[in-house]
């Protein structure tokens, strides 16, 4: 083996200094990418901040794609709840269960002859 095979020493030392900046960008990544859905685009800039422009921007586009399936699955879940509701069924059945009491008061007053 001559030196040219033997890996240099100092290319070992930067691969090691780059691991746990990497290491520390994939555990960014990996949190944003959970709860996304849930951050604001500026607060995804912010969060990841020194990551590429690339990796910061498929981020967001991946956010805004989450959010957009969540909000259309949790209206179609509320829409379909609805649909289930008989809503005049409900209303016979709560005027049935409750009692109605009505309170007035009524003033007489004098108008001015103006």
């Amino acid at each position: 083996m001559d030196k040219s095979d033997r890996p240099d020493k100092n290319d070992n030392d930067e691969a090691s200094a780059e691991l746990p900046r990497w290491s520390e960008m994939l555990k960014r990544v990996m949190s944003v990418g959970l709860g996304a859905a849930f951050m604001t685009e500026e607060s995804i800039r912010t969060y990841l901040g020194e990551m590429p422009k690339e990796v910061v921007s498929n981020m967001i586009q991946n956010a805004n794609k989450s959010k957009e399936e969540l909000l259309n699955k949790v209206g179609s879940e509320v829409i379909r709840l609805i649909q289930k509701i008989d809503f005049v069924k409900e209303a016979a059945r709560f005027v049935e269960e409750h009692k109605f009491k009505v309170t007035a008061e009524i003033d007489v007053v004098k108008k001015d002859k103006n």
